[in-house]
């Protein structure tokens, strides 16, 4: 069961009631080392890979909260495993509400919060992932416009692994979860094939990237440097731009 975790936070004063808020929910995992980016950590370190999957969750999350509030929209940490709220509380920012992951794989995990999140009284839902550090503000911007569109639709985020770094939806479709070979690069093929099945009208972002291994942390590496020919655009990435510089088990 899903359990919001608020605390009295109360939404800005610059968001009225007549104005729809979309949530935006990061899925992510509380950074423990050992748990933390283990194919990351094999390269770099446990240790280091917790702490840069951190600095990843606060670079998203400024994200978020850099998207003008005149759209309406408010933060979530969709997180895992339990017990670990005053982890999520220290790494994201004070308007964040907190959702605690239930399911035994990710469609649940992605179903289950678009539900919960919608029951919520949010009018969408944009679901992301906490490994795209320099996650570009205007690809956010563009999947809340998309949503606020007339009609039912999807909004999908087409990662270079063949996943997606973001998926809205303003219902929660099980179908678009179900027959999803996850951690492929199927998935998101696969995702808007299961949209045309019930003719569910989907919107394109531009493609982005996950840091999932050390081949893409030097990807991002470039990109903060400002040799990368493929990624632009995106986002200043402060947390994990200072650690990276700071840390030179990683640098090698």
């Amino acid at each position: 069961m899903y359990v919001a975790i608020d605390r009295g936070r109360r939404r800005s004063p610059a968001v009225s009631a007549a104005v729809s808020v979309a949530a935006i929910g990061i899925i992510c995992k509380a950074p423990q080392p050992g748990r933390s980016k283990t194919r990351l950590a094999t390269a770099i370190g446990e240790v280091a890979a917790s702490e840069l999957s951190a600095c990843f969750l606060r670079d998203v999350a400024a994200a978020i909260e850099a998207v003008p509030e005149a759209l309406g929209r408010r933060g979530y940490g969709v997180y895992a495993p339990a017990g670990t709220e005053d982890v999520m509380r220290q790494l994201l920012p004070a308007g964040f509400g907190l959702l605690l992951q239930a399911g035994d794989d990710l469609g649940h995990v992605l179903l289950g919060a678009t539900r919960a999140l919608l029951d919520a009284g949010h009018d969408c839902v944009l679901l992301v992932n906490g490994d795209s550090p320099t996650l570009p503000i205007h690809l956010l911007v563009q999947a809340i416009e998309a949503m606020r569109e007339p009609g039912d639709r999807m909004v999908l985020g087409p990662a270079s692994d063949g996943g997606y770094y973001l998926i809205g939806l303003k219902h929660p479709h099980k179908h678009l979860f179900t027959q999803i070979a996850w951690g492929t690069e199927t998935v998101a093929r696969s995702t808007r094939e299961r949209a045309a099945e019930i003719g569910l009208a989907t919107t394109l972002l531009a493609e982005w990237y996950d840091v999932d291994d050390i081949e893409t942390l030097r990807w991002l590496q470039d990109e903060l440097a400002g040799h990368s020919t493929r990624f632009r655009g995106g986002g200043s990435a402060p947390a994990s731009r200072a650690f990276l510089k700071d840390a030179p088990q990683v640098s090698q």
